[in-house]
């Protein structure tokens, strides 16, 4: 077998893949752009209600013993007219949970408040299912929803309600905050990922008049909005990402308003944030099988095509990294016994897609970070961990993307919630076991296999002129898949039962 033949293909596919990575890239950058156009065009409700309408806050749980009490209360501390009023605890638990929220709602109601408990004899549809149920019972013309890890603000519903003036208008949007963002290096770097998302896609999305998402908690939806769509499907594991698609695409309008925050708790260990990870990527994945060609077909104009197209492709670039961490060593090793001048056009697209490929993330999260008014020191300070943790994750979400793109539906497998107690942070069986340990041991060894490959440039004559411009993407994959890995493992252990 040629083995020069090899080492060009292995160049070859490696160039292909780190295009195509770098294709996202430049949309990353084009709605950083984008953003930057429409920022200061904020949404104003075109009205005030005379009378106010009736409202239905539903909270959807599953084994949320740590917050449920927290959300039940937040929820019936709500700034709203009590006659207009109605709160539904959606509990699918089988553990004390339920016991709490019974404990909880009794006394609010004692205290006038209309808040009611809906249990289901099975979780058909999980959380969809649930929200499904909770609508077939509600009173409320708008419904609002979060999840039990949030802490809706008392004047949240006064400040969103006069935007469904407008009768066109489905869902509005909150922006999630983050109740634990300063606890350790992970919740940081979660919570400069989540800000990018709101802050940069959603605003340059919602306020170009593309398509945006409903992020299945901290929103309100018009119940006829809901009912003309179709109403909530378990077919995806991203129920929110596929009702949202379908309400746009029957004509619905969504408002963003990235002034009014939802705060709630970040995964605060590696594991329940994979989990999250994936079940986020696999519904993604699904929904873009489901929806995409739809969307290509019958969405209103190209910009909006195009856009979803993106969005809903996204699960792909996990995909394409992997594939890339894979093929960056060959491809080194290619170079290395390559003949061309050192400073050739090899090196010289090198640099160009490296930068195009880590200078668009750099931009899109330093441009969200700088719209949250943080400091330019703690900025900073969050990238490495943020570059760790989105390289790192690749192949847990690549596993979550093809899983989505050939299976239909699956488990819902909620995020842990801990409810911010540190007094059980560190200690071991404080933790839920998480499933997919294989994965970390995985991640583990694609480090070493890159780290294999930074070994034997140091053996090899005219390295630094030859492959200097890969060298930042091998170092940053491998601290990268190391540092989940461990993070996986550490977390792993310290939910063992204490002996």
């Amino acid at each position: 077998m040629d083995v020069a033949w090899l080492g060009r293909a292995a160049t070859t596919a490696y160039l292909v893949v780190l295009a195509l990575l770098c294709v996202y890239g430049l949309h990353r950058l084009f709605l950083v752009t984008v953003y930057f156009l429409v920022r200061r065009r904020a949404p104003q409700a075109p009205a005030c209600f005379r009378d106010l309408p009736r409202v239905t806050v539903q909270l959807p749980m599953f084994n949320e013993r740590n917050v449920a009490r927290r959300v039940i209360e937040s929820a019936c501390a709500l700034d709203y007219p009590a006659d207009k009023l109605e709160i539904q605890v959606l509990d699918d638990s089988n553990d004390e949970t339920t016991d709490i929220a019974r404990e909880v709602i009794e006394r609010m109601r004692s205290r006038g408040v209309n808040v009611s408990l809906c249990r289901r004899a099975d979780r058909v549809g999980y959380k969809a299912g649930a929200l499904a149920e909770g609508l077939k019972h509600a009173q409320g013309e708008f419904i609002a929803i979060f999840d039990a890890d949030f802490v809706p603000p008392p004047g949240l519903l006064r400040e969103v309600i006069d935007h469904f003036t407008d009768p066109g208008v489905g869902m509005v949007q909150c922006r999630w905050d983050h109740l634990n963002r300063e606890d350790s290096l992970l919740t940081k770097a979660q919570a400069v990922l989540l800000d990018g998302h709101f802050l940069i896609e959603h605003t340059a999305r919602n306020r170009s008049g593309r398509f945006m998402s409903f992020n299945g908690t901290a929103g309100v939806w018009r119940r006829s909005a809901i009912e003309d769509s179709g109403g909530w499907s378990h077919d995806t594991l991203t129920e929110d990402l596929d009702l949202s698609y379908r309400a746009q695409l029957r004509g619905w309008k969504f408002v963003f308003l990235p002034g009014l925050t939802a705060p709630a708790e970040l995964p605060p260990e590696m594991n329940a944030f994979k989990a999250q990870q994936h079940r986020w990527t696999k519904g993604g994945a699904q929904t873009c099988v489901k929806l995409l060609p739809s969307v290509l077909r019958t969405a209103p104009g190209w910009r909006v095509k195009l856009e979803a197209f993106f969005h809903l492709t996204s699960g792909l670039v996990y995909i394409l990294m992997v594939l890339l961490s894979l093929l960056l060593g060959p491809a080194m090793v290619d170079k290395l016994g390559s003949t061309d001048d050192p400073i050739s056009w090899r090196l010289a697209l090198d640099l160009l897609l490296f930068f195009v490929g880590t200078g668009s993330a750099l931009a899109f999260y330093i441009a969200s970070q700088r719209a949250t008014q943080r400091p330019w020191s703690k900025t900073l300070a969050s990238v490495p961990a943020l570059m760790a943790l989105g390289i790192g994750i690749a192949f847990n979400n690549a596993v979550a993307a093809i899983e989505g793109l050939f299976q239909k539906s699956g488990e819902f497998v909620r995020t842990p919630k801990f409810g911010g107690a540190p007094a059980a942070r560190g200690q071991r069986g404080s933790w839920p076991r998480m499933r997919g340990t294989w994965k970390a041991w995985v991640e583990l060894a694609l480090a070493a296999y890159m780290a294999t490959f930074l070994a034997m440039l140091f053996f090899t004559d005219g390295w630094l002129e030859r492959v200097s411009a890969a060298l930042p993407f091998l170092g940053l994959f491998i601290f990268g898949y190391a540092y989940v890995a461990i993070q996986s493992l550490r977390a792993q252990w310290a939910a063992r039962p204490n002996v």
